[in-house]
């Protein structure tokens, strides 16, 4: 059984209609986050969500989030609070574990479906590139991934091979209808000023640019798939050696050591300058005559983590560890 993520929204509303015709022979049951965001807007999309599955004979589960207060306690976006707290509630109703399941004849679910569209993923290819980002943030978002924190738990985007305008066509041919999100014609936000200004600008240039973005979208993943055959080739010769650290030398050796350098370090949320001043140090000791570039003692911080250099090894250390 497949648990639908329906906001009330046209895309999602999309998701559920088309929901047996994507998924065949599956069945369904709907998941709705009421984030208490909008006021009256909020319940109003509850409701609405409530009574479409009714009509459609679909379970239908509900949960209200104090999002702002979360974000409070956290330090973190009103965005990243309400991602965090759909996913959690996801993944507690795929186990069976979430409240709202008692007395419902449901102990969980296979798998999430999210009803993220092609424009969703061409907006998200332009946010990662305008922060920076590797091979993976090229890829934006992939068909089948997990439930961010429940690597167990699949996460299915059956749309992204579909345009923000088809969903409009074929749900306004179809007479069916659906919320509007007022949050979303406001520019608070770099999503909403990316898709309200512009892509339309862009679309200005290539009518086809949403198509163009998600065939890009899909060379990028395969080029990811082949750079994490390489970085796993690498891993598994560095665990065979058994030591602590990588060893310089070691790396160097590699024609791409400069991906496996990143690719290594990028979990630890070192900054793009950061890493400049590592691989430069690094290109210096092996391109100049050995002992003339100095490595032993060097140190590069991250937020929580320090990476020094010790015999001619990269060592990392959690801050908090170093500090003791």
């Amino acid at each position: 059984m497949i648990l639908l993520a329906v906001s009330g929204g046209i895309d999602s509303m999309y998701l559920m209609h088309r929901a047996p015709r994507l998924f065949p022979g599956a069945s369904f049951a709907v998941a709705h986050c009421n984030f208490r965001l909008r006021g009256a807007e909020s319940d109003g999309d509850e409701a609405f969500v409530r009574a479409a599955c009714r009509d459609r004979g679909l379970p239908c589960f509900v949960r209200q989030f104090d999002t702002t207060a979360y974000a409070e306690e956290r330090g973190v976006s009103i965005e990243m609070a309400a991602r965090d707290l759909r996913y959690d509630w996801f993944a507690a109703l795929c186990r069976g574990t979430a409240p709202e399941l008692s007395g419902s004849g449901f102990s969980g679910f296979e798998a999430v479906a999210v009803a993220h569209n092609a424009n969703d993923n061409a907006e998200t290819l332009l946010l990662n590139l305008m922060r920076g980002c590797g091979l993976r943030g090229l890829s934006a978002m992939a068909e089948k991934g997990c439930v961010p924190g429940a690597g167990d738990i699949p996460l299915l985007r059956p749309l992204l091979g579909v345009e923000r305008r088809e969903i409009a066509s074929w749900m306004q041919k179809e007479g069916l209808s659906w919320r509007e999100d007022s949050s979303n014609a406001e520019n608070g936000c770099r999503r909403n000023v990316l898709r309200g200004e512009v892509i339309p600008l862009l679309e200005q240039l290539n009518p086809s640019l949403i198509r163009t973005l998600t065939q890009d979208i899909g060379h990028f993943a395969e080029g990811s798939a082949i750079a994490e055959e390489y970085w796993k080739a690498f891993e598994a010769q560095a665990a065979a050696r058994k030591e602590k650290g990588v060893d310089v030398d070691f790396l160097l050796g590699f024609r791409h050591w400069k991906y496996l350098l990143w690719h290594h370090l990028e979990p630890y949320g070192f900054s793009v300058q950061t890493l400049g001043k590592l691989t430069a140090l690094l290109e210096r000791f092996a391109r100049e005559p050995r002992g003339t570039v100095t490595l032993g003692g060097k140190t590069f911080e991250a937020p929580r983590w320090t990476l020094t250099i010790r015999r001619r090894k990269l060592i990392l250390q959690p801050v908090l560890e170093i500090r003791k």
